[in-house]
């Protein structure tokens, strides 16, 4: 048996694939060493707990359904929303009830760092939201104001992913009519 693992990135790998082919709860320090081919104590050398393990993995699976490149630039926000809701559906055919079930594989004690990650994840996704609307030259000149921004925008139709995500529905089309509606 290897004592150290080669990288950092391999240990995410074998974690991603421990939780595609046995699901979230076979993720945890021994199980990804077995997967490495290394002692548990190796898997310690790049995380200092279980905790550390999860929140990487999650953040690392996030990464490789959202993965972006410029070949993503969108021209408009709905095009965005789609990409997004295709994302999702291709991240939960990859990770089967990944969605559903990492908010709750964090132990009591390790939740609050767990939702800490998801939480900055999120706020990127509704940042990234604002940035691609800020782009979209279709959008009417009056569809924003004080009483109705693009931030408060980005939180509903967030808002309406995650609802849907955790419901397993990737339909867009009504959030997608919705949004055609406001701002275009």
């Amino acid at each position: 048996m290897n004592t150290v693992v080669t990288s950092r990135t391999a240990i995410l790998e074998a974690s991603r694939q421990l939780i595609r082919e046995k699901g979230w709860s076979a993720l945890n320090i021994r199980s990804v060493a077995g997967a490495c081919g290394v002692s548990v104590g190796s898997i310690y050398n790049y995380f200092n707990s279980k905790a550390d393990l999860m929140a990487a993995a999650v953040e690392s699976i996030w990464c490789d359904i959202f993965h972006f490149s410029d070949e993503n630039a969108f021209d408009s926000f709905t095009e965005c929303i789609q990409w997004v809701f295709d994302s999702l559906e291709k991240g939960e055919q990859k990770y089967p009830g990944f969605f559903a079930l990492h908010s709750v594989g964090f132990e009591a004690g390790e939740k609050t760092g767990g939702q800490q990650l998801m939480a900055q994840s999120w706020e990127h996704m509704r940042r990234g939201f604002c940035m691609v609307m800020a782009q979209d030259k279709k959008i009417r000149k009056d569809a924003f104001d004080e009483s109705f921004t693009r931030e408060m925008l980005a939180e509903l139709v967030f808002s309406l992913i995650l609802a849907n995500m955790l419901q397993k529905k990737y339909d867009s089309s009504s959030i997608l009519e919705m949004v055609r509606r406001l701002i275009y």
